[in-house]
């Protein structure tokens, strides 16, 4: 709840090291009055000094990542998963692929560098260059599980070369690897005279083989060319030469330093609204090679910068440091140190290396769960128990209990939309909030309006829309409802829809819903399933376990990701597949066993579900046996008797904008769901229609 109104926008593009530091402080000590955004390709940022243990085996794949779901979450943040594609300086607007653009009040960019490695030919094809590291760590991961005696060829004889060649050595050591770093010139040339003779003395103990003088032609699946007509066989070729900035940043109209933002010593552009940190930006008040300590360093500075703009206060200047400590890693556990021209090497060292990069890691698993709200000394009867014990949830998880709407509207409680003449149905579906995201808020909330209308087999015809803001000032209304209009729009647009009017108020908190109308000649209902129907599911359940543990911060960013990008899968083509079920009905509030008993109670029969048959969603069994519950679950599990356990509890676990429910003719099942399949639904049989009354499991 916002106890004051939202009055400007700060959007961070990118998730970059002084990022994650600035979403960190932002959580401790928020601006009241500012809404802040991140914008990333993906849900983590990988911390580039740890990257080195992880070619070589020392760290895993989440030691590496800082998660930037969680911090967002921590921060108050929305964030968004895509690539930012342009800023509009004048507009003040940011392109960002697949959503409208994002308005800003102030902007700061920390997209750090690219690799301009693909300019090379073939090298798209076959290669992968070492920034950004997170493709790069994805696709080491595969081929390190699979190598067999491999070649590999790392382009880039710098440190970073260097010490990706060690640590590839190193991991691969059992498999006996031939490893070569090519440069066109000379290697570890920006090395002091000490520093450098110890680091080629540690490629040689590694076994990696130096070619210099060789300038790279062409990769090809099989290796590489050289220009002086040599072909170099590799099974595995990266990139560590070439860094360039992001090609759009070259657009932006910005004051720019051999295509990097110039800034001065605020951190800010020649746009004062805009700043940039990390290897993106080129500090002209005191230039400083890339290097991630200065990032770092700057996180302070421009967290109180950014404060300052937004609230009319006074910038501080950033002073860069002469020198500092390289610690580069040298592949098995030793390191090398190297600071004013002294250099050092070995055991102790990686000791050093080790602790520094986890401490700065643990500031970001060790930030504090949303706390329950602190009650008045004195209370009314009944308040602690009617709250409970944890966050409300948002999206179906904060709906009324199927117990409780079954008892009050026992004459009009039943299918999922209302005839409302002959050919004609209708339904209404509001949302809490269970994303900061507006624009993903509304995608989510229309599909899940529209699948109460394709569970009856009915196309979709006319939407209404009424929407609840938070309180904001009048440019950040209209910015919020241009953004989710156009979201809005997109969604029905697609599915062969007219918004045709609606409503709009301000309030607590974001709460998104749509009336909508639909067409059909024979409306499938929950009544109708026979006995030998297989029942058939078209997406996974454990979207509320998952959003439950996002809230209070104990679900993995990639696992809340790929979960919402399964709420905002639309169920057009499933109903139109499914369109001669015998029962059908959309997976919401109620969770699986709600929804199968509202089959089960109107068709007068019984069903038995596998459990192991049941498609989930990443994180959700995990979840639920670590006894994450959405705010939901209790009501709707009430009556299920003494049978429990992770699996079965995700029966009982409300979903948003869940999957179609079908009872289908057995004859017809295995056609049906290769018709799903190939559509892009994870559909599955999940168990059959039987003679008695209520659900068991198998």
């Amino acid at each position: 709840m916002n106890s004051l109104p939202l009055t400007r926008d700060l959007v961070l593009i990118g998730g970059g090291h002084t990022h994650a530091l600035v979403l960190r402080s932002w959580g401790m000590n928020p601006l009241p009055g500012v809404r802040v955004t991140v914008i990333n390709p993906g849900p983590t940022a990988p911390y580039s000094g740890m990257l080195p243990g992880f070619v070589a085996g020392h760290y895993t794949r989440e030691e590496l990542d800082i998660d930037l779901v969680k911090l967002a979450r921590f921060a108050g943040a929305r964030i968004i998963n895509g690539y930012a594609t342009g800023i509009d300086k004048d507009a003040r607007m940011i392109t960002v692929d697949g959503r409208p653009p994002i308005a800003y009040d102030v902007a700061a960019v920390d997209v750090g560098i690219t690799s301009a490695m693909p300019d090379l030919p073939g090298f798209t094809t076959h290669a992968i260059p070492a920034k950004p590291l997170g493709a790069f760590a994805s696709r080491w991961d595969a081929f390190r599980a699979l190598a067999d005696a491999p070649q590999i060829a790392i382009i880039g004889g710098g440190v970073a070369g260097a010490e990706l060649a060690m640590a590839m050595a190193y991991a691969l050591r059992d498999k006996q690897p031939t490893v070569r770093l090519i440069d066109r010139s000379r290697v570890l040339t920006a090395l002091g005279y000490k520093a450098r003779q110890k680091m080629l003395a540690a490629l040689t103990a590694s076994n990696v083989e130096i070619i210099e003088d060789a300038e790279v032609t062409e990769i090809f699946a099989e290796g590489i060319v050289l220009r002086d007509g040599r072909t170099i066989r590799s099974d595995f070729t990266t990139g560590a030469a070439g860094a360039k900035p992001h090609d759009w940043v070259a657009d932006t109209g910005l004051d720019l330093h051999d295509g990097f933002i110039t800034v001065d010593a605020n951190l800010q552009s020649s746009a004062p609204e805009i700043f940039a940190v990390g290897d993106c930006a080129h500090l002209n008040h005191d230039p400083r090679p890339k290097a991630g300590v200065y990032a770092v360093r700057e996180a302070p500075v421009l967290f109180d910068n950014l404060r300052a703009a937004l609230s009319g206060g006074s910038l501080r200047a950033y002073k860069p440091q002469r020198d500092y400590l390289k610690l580069v890693s040298l592949g098995e556990k030793s390191a090398l140190a190297e600071k004013f021209g002294t250099a050092r090497e070995g055991p102790l060292l990686w000791k050093l290396k080790d602790y520094i990069d986890r401490k700065f890691m643990d500031q970001f698993d060790s930030l504090q769960p949303m706390a329950a709200p602190k009650l008045p000394r004195t209370i009314a009867l009944g308040v602690k128990e009617a709250l409970g014990d944890k966050p409300m949830c948002g999206g179906c998880g904060a709906k009324v209990g199927r117990a409780a709407l079954q008892n009050v509207l026992t004459d009009h409680f039943g299918d999922d939309a209302a005839e409302v003449q002959p050919g004609q149905v209708m339904s209404t579906d509001h949302l809490r909030a269970l994303t900061n995201d507006p624009v993903l808020m509304t995608r989510i909330a229309a599909v899940h309006a529209l699948g109460d209308i394709w569970a009856m087999g009915a196309k979709p015809q006319a939407a209404t829309a009424s929407l609840i803001l938070p309180r904001m000032s009048a440019e950040l209304q209209e910015r919020t409802m241009a953004e989710m209009m156009t979201a809005a729009s997109e969604v029905f647009a697609k599915a062969g829809v007219r918004i045709i009017g609606g409503h709009s108020s301000l309030g607590d908190e974001l709460t998104v819903g749509f009336t909508v109308t639909g067409l059909t000649k024979s409306p499938i209902t929950l009544a109708g399933a026979q006995t030998g129907d297989k029942l058939i599911l078209t997406k996974p359940i454990g979207s509320g376990t998952i959003m439950a543990a996002e809230m209070t911060g104990k679900a993995k960013g990639a696992d809340v990701i790929k979960c919402l990008d399964w709420m905002v899968q639309d169920q057009a083509q499933a109903s139109a597949i499914l369109g001669k079920a015998h029962a059908m009905t959309d997976i919401t509030g109620f969770g699986l066993a709600g929804h199968l008993r509202g089959i089960c109670d109107a068709s007068g029969v019984g069903a038995v579900l596998d459990l192991d048959a049941i498609p989930l969603m990443d994180g959700a069994l995990d979840l639920s046996a670590a006894g994450i519950r959405s705010s939901l679950f209790e009501d709707n599990r009430t009556g299920a008797g003494t049978l429990t356990g992770p699996r079965f509890d995700l029966l009982f676990d409300p979903q948003t904008a869940g999957g179609l429910l079908a009872a289908v003719a057995a004859k017809s099942a295995d056609g049906a769901i290769q018709k799903l399949l190939k559509a892009g639904y994870n559909a599955a049989v999940i168990g059959e229609i039987i003679e008695g009354s209520g659900i068991k499991t198998q």
